[in-house]
Formats: structure tokens, C-alpha cells, sequence
């Protein structure tokens, strides 16, 4: 049963709706009467079901750190809305797990991490009521792993590293270094990584160098990526996909050099050139020594 006092506590500003106004002089904000003040229905309760879904949701267990639930969202741009609804989420999983939340929102581009990890404050700018700080991983704080030793040590972490540099002009030396790094690899091991790493790059031209790596380096991987480049003819897909990495860095290709990699009909010799147009400095750079 509410007591009295509860309700005294809290209907008095019902009473006099200008109230709070008065009340912020005393805790230290002074916050100016405002203009109007409605009173709105206090039943928060859902009139009928509202899926909310967060993208991936987490429960992190430890004796020395305490146990805390992360929620982890995938931004593709941004997304006005977007700040009430993890404010929500972030409410809702502590109310109803009773632990602490925290939020991380995954981006791949520079614009749309800034704009996520700026805090958004529920309340007036005096009294920011609810505050939320989301963690933002992207391009901008994202490890950029060329190294195939580094990306060999976390596979996972080089993976991300692609997904979140998917339109960086290094996304060439990063995909080399992570299919390089799962040679060795055992299928169960590297098929989800190169699964994941596909799907993170979406339609961006990094997906061809990628779809010509996984059938090159790792011969044994017989997923949809690999078929697409062999039912295409491996000689052709070489010399498309180098051509678009080069263009892709913004690296420009003479007449001369273009019609020099699509003539070439050596399997080995385009692995070589496509492995180049990586990092190459120009077009010219990848028939260095031949």
C-alpha cells in the first residue's frame, strides 16, 4: 500500500505545477520558471506489445569486478532517434536484471562514431536527469592490424579491425594480413571469421579483394565466396580485383598498366600483383622486379 507521505511528496507538485521552478533555487540550479507546465498521465504501463530488440546482449560475470550486463549496437548512421531508444534499453536491462548496463554502439564511419559517443542528457540542460555515454568502437579507435604475426594473435580483433576500416584506404593491407594470419588455421577455426569479415564489409569493393583472397590463400574453404570467384574464372577475377583495389586507394592506372593486368593469363603471377596492389604506391610499384 502507498503510504501517504509518498504521495504528499510527489502530489504537491501537481498542486502547484510551478513549484519545481522554486525548489531548483534551493538545491543549487537555478532553473527559470517555465512558460507552461501539463500535467501528463502518470501510467507508464503498455497498452498493448512493443518489440524492442537490442542487437546483441551480453551478461559479463567476474569475482573481482563485479558482474554487469553489455549491450552491444550496430550504427550504421545517425540516427536521431536512436539515443532515446538506448537510453531504454540501457534502463529497461538494469531494472530488470538489476545489474549495471553499460552500452557500446559499433560504427564504420568517422561522421556517424562522432556522433555516437557524444552524451545525450534526458533532462533540461540544467539538470540532465539521465545521462548516456555510450563506448563507441569504429575507424576512429579501431586497431588498424597489417602485421599477419598481430592479426595470427586475435583473429577476432583483426576481423573487427576489417568491418570497422571497411571503406579505409588500408582495408587492402588489413585483409591481406587477417587471410594470410588463417593459412594455417583449422576450418572451424577460420571459416566465422571469414563468414563475418564478408558480411562486414557489405557491398563496399573490399568484399572483391576479400572474396579473391579467401579462394587463393585458403584453398580449402568451400563457402559461397570462394565458388562465386572459381564459377567466374580465377584468371579474370585476379585482374578485376586488383584493378579495383588500385582504384579503391585511389591509386591511378595508366592505360599501359591496365591492359598489362588484364592480358595476363598467370594465376601466380596476378596472386603476386594483386597481393601488391595492397600497398603500392602506384601502379608501376606492382610489377616491381619483373
Amino acid at each position: 500500500m502507498v503510504s501517504s507521505p509518498h504521495e504528499a511528496m510527489h502530489r504537491i507538485f501537481q498542486h502547484d505545477a510551478q513549484l519545481f521552478s522554486r525548489v531548483s533555487k534551493v538545491l543549487g540550479f537555478d532553473l527559470p520558471a517555465p512558460d507552461s507546465v501539463t500535467i501528463l498521465p502518470t501510467d507508464l504501463t503498455e497498452t498493448g506489445p512493443v518489440e524492442r530488440r537490442v542487437d546483441t546482449l551480453l551478461r559479463l560475470d567476474s569475482a573481482e569486478h563485479g558482474d554487469f550486463l553489455l549491450a552491444i549496437e550496430a550504427q550504421g548512421k545517425k540516427d536521431t532517434a536512436k539515443s532515446a531508444s538506448w537510453a531504454y534499453y540501457t534502463a529497461f536491462l538494469w531494472t530488470k536484471y538489476q545489474l549495471p548496463t553499460a552500452l557500446m554502439v559499433v560504427c564504420q564511419d568517422h561522421a556517424t562514431a562522432e556522433w555516437a559517443q557524444r552524451p545525450v542528457a534526458s533532462g533540461p540542460p540544467q539538470l540532465p536527469t539521465l545521462t548516456l555515454r555510450p563506448l563507441v568502437a569504429g575507424p576512429h579507435n579501431m586497431p588498424l592490424i597489417t602485421d599477419p604475426a598481430e592479426a595470427h594473435a586475435d583473429l577476432v580483433l583483426a576481423a573487427l579491425s576489417a568491418i570497422t576500416h571497411a571503406g579505409d584506404p588500408d582495408i587492402g593491407a588489413i585483409l591481406k594480413a587477417l587471410s594470410t594470419a588463417l593459412r594455417d588455421e583449422h576450418e572451424d577455426i577460420a571459416d566465422p571469421i571469414i563468414e563475418f569479415t564478408a558480411q562486414g564489409l557489405g557491398n563496399r569493393p573490399a568484399k572483391e579483394l576479400w572474396r579473391n583472397l579467401v579462394a587463393v590463400d585458403l584453398s580449402f574453404y568451400k563457402s559461397y565466396i570462394a565458388e562465386e570467384i572459381r564459377d567466374e574464372g580465377r584468371v579474370s577475377a585476379y585482374a578485376k580485383a586488383i584493378l579495383t583495389v588500385l582504384e579503391q586507394r585511389g591509386i591511378d592506372v595508366p592505360a599501359d598498366a591496365r591492359q598489362r593486368i588484364t592480358d595476363c593469363d598467370a594465376p601466380e603471377t596476378l596472386h603476386t600483383w594483386l597481393a601488391r596492389a595492397a600497398t603500392a604506391s602506384s601502379a608501376a610499384a606492382i610489377f616491381e622486379d619483373e
